[in-house]
């Protein structure tokens, strides 16, 4: 049924509980899973204006810290025989997100439901509700 799955992450609780939903798409013929972390650009820019390190030196050190943080996770899903793919990129997540959906050709969409800024997403709209309005594939939202 899904056999290539992206799987955004931003490392919250709930994309947590989201990777561990995956997991369970195994027995359901799930076989690739693209690992997506999208250093948001409106937030780095913001950084960079204000910064007094060099920026390619920051930028340098947000992916290289979110793929710390990937490496668990692309070892756990290759534990459970899942092929896997790593994608950090500094961009709009929205944006990102639907880009990488259509490049990948993926077959489902799994993410939190919301991530670590939740009082800004009350307000401004959350990742997870623009990506369900605008993806071509299914989206499976987790709690």
């Amino acid at each position: 049924m899904f056999k290539k799955i992206l799987y955004p992450t931003d490392f919250s609780d709930v994309a947590h509980k989201a990777l561990d939903f995956i997991i369970c798409l195994k027995d359901a013929g799930a076989k690739e899973i693209v690992v997506l972390h999208v250093i948001d650009k409106g937030n780095f820019d913001a950084i960079a204006r204000y910064a007094t390190k060099d920026i390619l030196e920051i930028e340098k050190n947000l992916k290289e810290g979110a793929l710390a943080e990937i490496r668990p996770i692309e070892e756990k899903l290759q534990k459970k025989g899942f092929k896997v793919k790593v994608i950090v990129s500094r961009a709009i997540p929205v944006m990102e997100i639907l880009r990488v959906e259509e490049e990948e050709n993926v077959s489902a969409i799994v993410i939190g439901s919301h991530g670590m800024s939740n009082i800004a997403e009350m307000f401004l709209g959350s990742v997870s509700e623009k990506i369900i309005r605008r993806a071509k594939t299914p989206v499976l939202v987790i709690r």
